[in-house]
């Protein structure tokens, strides 16, 4: 049994458990029963498949915080090569929940910049369970200033439920940390590909957010708020997080709808979790695919078109 299961995973599970009992039926009595096997695999396959593509908003948001989902280091080690880890913002401290640094995807330079959470508590607690310091976004500037310095195309990867709430983070002045990125995301004259690879939430994922192109896989979420958080303000109970995560229109299909986003990267059947590796290369396709358009544009067309894409965002006619 996997180490963590989601409730509405289970009718996957038992038909697996049933799978193994046939198998050490088949096996212990010497009995060929590889046809039915055959057949409960099948079964299993398009059990997962029609579960994942009909999960509700909060669902999604499940999978998103799935422990096992591929995080920005895997997505690394996956998809790049001679990556180059950058550390510290040269005023406070190195932040564990951003990493970035240089790397080659298929051969070519990228500037990767990502969340990162933890597998364990000793991990959780080195990143702080992905929600980064003012630090963490004064670090992940500098890298990209270094990025625009050197003509070399920017990928951002964000998963995190925030930044930091702490007293910590506003004695080091956070919204400051934040407001500052986002200007200067704007300024950047080199292209930028924003990806939000599991939580994006609030101005702790949008202070690495500003690109040429948002994209987002498939069961990821992006919100001003947590489901939770929402439900707790509203209804004055957390229990209705379902009902919030329906309403805040936060996956990836409802970002699409609204033009917040750009692209989906598809996933595995049953999510990145079940394989990583496919993930990766999923998603390294898309990156390629969309710096490949974007090398066609002048600094100019850069700048205007980045500048146009978030002006045009919350613009409804009735």
């Amino acid at each position: 049994m996997p180490p963590y299961t989601l409730t509405f995973e289970k009718p996957v599970l038992e038909l697996e458990k049933k799978l193994r009992e046939l198998e050490t039926f088949s096996k212990k009595q010497s009995i060929d029963v590889s046809h039915e096997i055959e057949r409960m695999k099948e079964k299993i396959d398009a059990t997962r498949e029609q579960i994942y593509s009909n999960l509700t908003a909060w669902q999604k948001v499940q999978v998103a915080r799935h422990p096992e989902r591929p995080y920005t280091l895997d997505y690394i080690k996956n998809m790049a090569t001679d990556f180059v880890e950058i550390h510290g913002d040269r005023i406070h401290a190195d932040d564990r929940a951003i990493i970035g640094g240089f790397a080659k995807i298929d051969g070519r330079k990228v500037m990767i910049i990502g969340s990162q959470k933890g597998r364990d508590t000793k991990s959780n607690l080195e990143c702080n369970f992905g929600c980064a310091y003012p630090e963490g976004y004064r670090k992940a500037l500098r890298l990209m200033r270094l990025a625009d310095k050197f003509n070399v195309p920017i990928v951002t990867l964000i998963d995190t439920p925030g930044a930091f709430p702490g007293l910590q983070s506003e004695e080091r002045h956070i919204a400051e940390a934040i407001a500052v990125n986002l200007r200067e995301m704007f300024n950047l004259r080199v292209p930028v590909v924003v990806v939000i690879i599991g939580e994006g939430g609030s101005g702790g994922a949008l202070g690495i957010g500003i690109g040429d192109r948002i994209l987002m896989f498939e069961h990821a979420y992006y919100s001003v708020i947590s489901p939770e958080g929402c439900a707790a303000i509203l209804f004055k109970d957390r229990a209705y997080a379902d009902k919030s995560a329906e309403a805040l229109k936060i996956t990836a299909q409802h970002l699409i709808e609204h033009k917040l986003a750009d692209e989906i990267v598809p996933e595995p059947k049953g999510g990145a979790h079940t394989d990583p590796q496919a993930a990766a290369e999923n998603l390294k396709k898309a990156i390629l695919r969309n710096l490949a358009e974007l090398n066609e544009k002048s600094t100019e067309q850069l700048l205007n078109s980045r500048y146009d894409k978030f002006r045009a965002m919350g613009v409804f006619q009735e």
